[in-house]
């Protein structure tokens, strides 16, 4: 069995919740000082967060509402134009990410639960262009790029983060839908990175065009319940955290045609005990390049390459839905090689974690009662 990395963990608390946290409220880490100011509050299970011009927010909320806020937090308005979205369970109105030509385009993507027929939902790519974001934004031009099929009832495991590599084709992590083995199935979207163009047509290079009975927008496959994914700055890479079954969280790297094994290998359990799959490693699967055991249910990850704080240049950061943290990685190439566990005492479920421009870091809570807040140097 592989032997899980020697981790030093180093809690450093806040002293009251977010809602009631201080301007003044420094926080030690053990690269770097900083403050934890609440911008935005009283979001409804926000999601997902990206940075438009001159230090605007363009947020998610998996209820299906997307607003805009000023860089100080005050509301500029609602997003009109978003489409119908399935906000059950952990369905919605999920992830964001602007075009990197976006000062010229206007072009978003984002990511939702489409309602689809006989109250079946599935995970759609749309993408649409934000006019009007200073006053009254709105979507226009909007288009259903791709749509994860089959669909299936019920709320779970939809993945959903865009990750756009530097060719400008968009990585889009999918999750099985609870359904464990059309993971490891080609004819099915689910449990699957896929890779699409901006236009969601097909690259000529994915590894399964050509392939009978496979969907040539596939990857790589095996995945569970991907919440996270990021392009590595160093490699070009993607990254992807999974969520996994318990004790089964998994950092991967994922690489084309390439299978990561779930269900049938995992280091998770099943959350009644019962063992899952037929063990740890089997050839032909892939090991993922970390994993935590017990899970820390993770959602959103940032690769840290600001200036703001030195000491964090290069490490990862994911945030921690059930654990209720931010998880700072050290890493050497493709290897973890320390943990930092911050803010454990705020008792928030991080659910996105975004660098700003300026090199801040930026987290969204998952609450009735969700934050934005700005992590900052301090003096």
């Amino acid at each position: 069995m592989r032997t899980l990395i020697g981790i030093l963990v180093a809690a450093y608390a806040l002293t009251a919740p977010a809602s009631a946290q201080p301007k003044s409220e420094v926080i030690a880490s053990g690269k770097a000082k900083f403050r934890a100011d609440v911008i935005v509050r009283g979001l409804s299970n926000p999601w997902a967060l990206a940075f438009l011009p001159e230090g605007r927010l363009l947020v998610t909320e998996r209820n299906g509402k997307m607003s805009v806020f000023g860089a100080d937090g005050k509301p500029i308005g609602a997003v009109s134009g978003v489409p119908e979205v399935a906000a059950a369970g952990q369905g919605g109105l999920l992830d964001v990410v602007l075009a990197p030509d976006y000062a010229k385009s206007q072009r978003i993507y984002f990511t939702y639960a489409e309602p689809r027929n006989d109250r079946k939902n599935g995970t759609a790519v749309a993408s649409a262009k934000l006019v009007d974001e200073k006053s009254k934004p709105r979507l226009d031009d909007l288009r259903i790029i791709f749509r994860q099929e089959p669909s299936y009832g019920g709320g779970f495991h939809f993945g959903s983060r865009i990750a756009i590599a530097r060719d400008g084709n968009l990585f889009v992590t999918l999750g099985e839908r609870n359904q464990k083995t059309p993971a490891q199935d080609l004819s099915e979207h689910l449990g699957k990175v896929v890779r699409i163009a901006p236009d969601g047509s097909v690259p000529k290079d994915n590894p399964f065009i050509g392939k009978a009975n496979a969907k040539p927008e596939i990857w790589s496959y095996g995945h569970r319940n991907p919440q996270s994914a990021a392009i590595n700055p160093a490699s070009g890479k993607l990254w992807i955290v999974e969520h996994g079954a318990r004790g089964g969280d998994e950092i991967n790297v994922p690489e084309a045609g390439k299978n990561y094994g779930w269900p049938v290998i995992t280091y998770g359990r099943d959350y009644s005990g019962i063992r899952i799959g037929e063990g740890t490693a089997k050839e032909g699967m892939e090991q993922p390049i970390h994993y935590w055991d017990p899970s820390i249910a993770p959602s959103g990850m940032a690769f840290y390459t600001g200036d703001a704080f030195p000491g964090w240049k290069g490490n990862l950061f994911v945030g921690a839905l059930v654990l209720q943290h931010l998880n700072r990685l050290e890493l050497n190439g493709d290897k973890i090689v320390g943990e930092e566990r911050l803010l454990i005492d705020m008792r928030e479920r991080i659910r996105d974690v975004r660098q700003a421009p300026d090199g801040t870091l930026w987290l969204v809570t998952d609450s009735r009662d969700g934050k934005i807040i700005k992590l900052s140097p301090a003096k």
